[in-house]
């Protein structure tokens, strides 16, 4: 699929993408809801990408919702159904679904403003990286709506705590670098032009791994971050072993270990 809205630039097994609405902050309109919605949702049985990283064009990274465009779809004084409402919600929705889907690890590399759904989109990544000029928020809640969204109530307090979810979500004040590092919400603060060469090394270990073992450790944190019990935990955690077990990359990597050189995996 040609994008309009996304720059996907390939190098090797690394996709590189990049939100390209500089104009308006890289705000979510149909076309890039659309599109990110089928890029993640390939992704999926995509075997030979094997990481994502995410970027935003321009001075920041999401600005969230177009709400120009939103508000241009209605004509002055004209309502959208609930059921055309909800189908919207869901449209957008779905992105943060396909994203913690997808079993590719995704690595967002925050600049300038990433605000609402700018925000979901980095909860809903796997490692935040923040340039210093990152500011956070749950924009929502600012415009006459719950922060209650896209996923942000499930993401936020399981990455930083109940308590900074509460706040930020209820107040909607913006969280910077210094104090998303401080709260684990980001990996590392960089200068805003270092955001790439610091996903670098990230992405060069990620390659070292094997590629099932990268995806079914994605798989398992995402099960047991809601686990039910260690017994579900661990039950989860022994599946993923003795399937990477059966795999020649296994005996590769062990291989490798003891003659001290890199591995050469070839199980996709």
């Amino acid at each position: 699929m040609a994008y309009e809205a996304l720059l996907v630039e390939k190098q090797g097994q690394v996709d590189w993408v990049t939100l390209n609405r500089p104009e308006t902050y890289n705000t979510l309109n149909q076309t890039m809801t659309d599109e990110l919605q089928h890029y993640f949702g390939e992704l999926y049985t995509d075997h030979a990408t094997r990481i994502v990283v995410l970027k935003g064009a321009g001075q920041g990274f999401c600005g969230g919702l177009d709400l120009k465009e939103a508000a241009g779809r209605n004509e002055p004084g004209e309502r959208r159904s609930v059921a055309e409402g909800l189908r919207g919600q869901r449209r957008i929705a779905e992105i943060v679904i396909r994203m913690r889907r997808c079993p590719q690890p995704i690595i967002s590399l925050i600049h300038g403003g990433a605000a609402g759904g700018g925000f979901a989109l980095a909860l809903a990544s796997d490692i935040r990286i923040a340039g210093k000029s990152a500011k956070m928020n749950a924009a929502f809640i600012r415009i006459g709506l719950s922060a209650c969204d896209i996923g942000v109530s499930y993401f936020l307090p399981r990455l930083v705590g109940v308590s900074v979810a509460s706040e930020l979500m209820m107040t909607g004040r913006f969280i910077r670098a210094d104090r998303a590092l401080a709260t684990g919400l980001v990996s590392e603060v960089v200068e805003d032009d270092q955001l790439e060469a610091a996903a670098k090394p990230y992405v060069e270990e990620m390659l070292q791994t094997t590629p099932l073992g990268l995806r079914l450790t994605k798989e398992c944190l995402n099960m047991n971050v809601d686990a039910s019990s260690l017994e579900a935990a661990v039950a989860m955690e022994d599946r993923n072993q003795i399937l990477c077990a059966q795999s020649s990359d296994m005996r590769e990597g062990i291989a490798a270990f003891f003659e001290k050189r890199p591995a050469h995996y070839t199980d996709t």
